[in-house]
């Protein structure tokens, strides 16, 4: 978490950290969302933001005791990444549809095969949809708080 704030603070993309830091951009991707990380890793991710790695190995240690605060910013974060996958879900299904709808048409106007796949493509969109952007509270953080303060016989 403090290597994507860190980050973000530079006004860095995750490329630009990658060229930095000597480290792979999917290293980079691990490490931000809460992979462990190596000796080098740190070492080189400090000598990219200019500090002294031992302290984001320290923060490493210390946000695994988080406060409510950073609790609220990574959920901030990782709800931004479900919003950002759905996005990018969208525009692939638009493509790949649009691109097979074209081809029927081509080549096959009278049976129109491309409604099957749109067809259960969108319906699991729809899903998606209704789950990331909390439509449904089924299974969602409320009701996973809810059941955990049942099993601790607690409110959180």
């Amino acid at each position: 978490m403090i290597v994507q704030q860190m980050r973000l603070k530079h006004g860095w993309s995750q490329q630009e950290l990658a060229d930095l830091s000597g480290l792979n951009v999917r290293t980079i991707q691990r490490i931000e969302r809460g992979q462990q990380a190596s000796l080098e890793s740190f070492k080189a991710l400090g000598a990219a933001f200019d500090v002294d790695f031992s302290e984001l190995q320290e923060q490493a240690v210390r946000d695994i005791a988080k406060t409510p605060e950073q609790i609220e910013v990574a959920l901030a974060f990782s709800h931004v990444r479900d919003v950002k996958r759905f996005f990018y879900s969208v525009t692939i299904y638009l493509l790949v549809i649009g691109a097979l709808a074209v081809f029927n048409l081509t080549y096959n106007p009278r049976h129109l095969f491309v409604l099957y796949p749109a067809a259960i493509w969108g319906l699991v969109l729809v899903w998606k949809a209704l789950r990331v952007f909390d439509i449904i509270r089924w299974f969602g953080p409320e009701w996973e708080k809810q059941a955990v303060e049942r099993r601790l016989g607690r409110r959180l």
